[in-house]
């Protein structure tokens, strides 16, 4: 997958301030922000890159205000890295093309995977299934 590089200012001139903050400097935004995604059928997608990240299907309530998912699209789309802030050690989860932080991902989700990708809703994009 070719990579997508943009300078700072480049990326702050395409993403909302709130999404700039959370996908370039690792920020969370608050819980509860985007309970508002459709429940249609449709693809989540990379809002700094549109890159197709998870199925509604694979969407779960998991109670926590953000975004859950139990898998990725396709494995490759996503990539982790090790987060030791806040004196904790969680598995950070990012967009494989774009590097844009997307949240953390955690081994108490449903089956048929166990995980739960808690996601920031404004480092995602819906689309609807045609």
């Amino acid at each position: 997958m070719e990579k997508i590089e943009k300078t700072e200012s480049e990326w702050r001139e395409d993403l909302s301030p709130e999404a700039f903050k959370v996908m370039r400097k690792h920020g969370t935004e608050r819980a509860g922000t985007h309970d508002d995604f459709p429940k249609d059928p449709g693809v989540f997608t990379c809002a700094g890159c549109g890159l197709p990240l998870f199925e509604q299907e694979t969407k779960f309530e998991s109670g926590t205000g953000w975004p859950s998912f139990y898998a990725p699209i396709n494995p490759d789309a996503v990539g982790e890295t090790v987060d030791r802030s806040f004196f904790m050690r969680r598995t950070e989860v990012h967009c494989a093309r774009c590097d844009g932080h997307l949240g953390h991902v955690f081994p108490d989700g449903p089956a048929p995977t166990g995980l739960r990708y808690c996601m920031n809703g404004v480092a995602l994009n819906f689309e609807p299934q045609d």
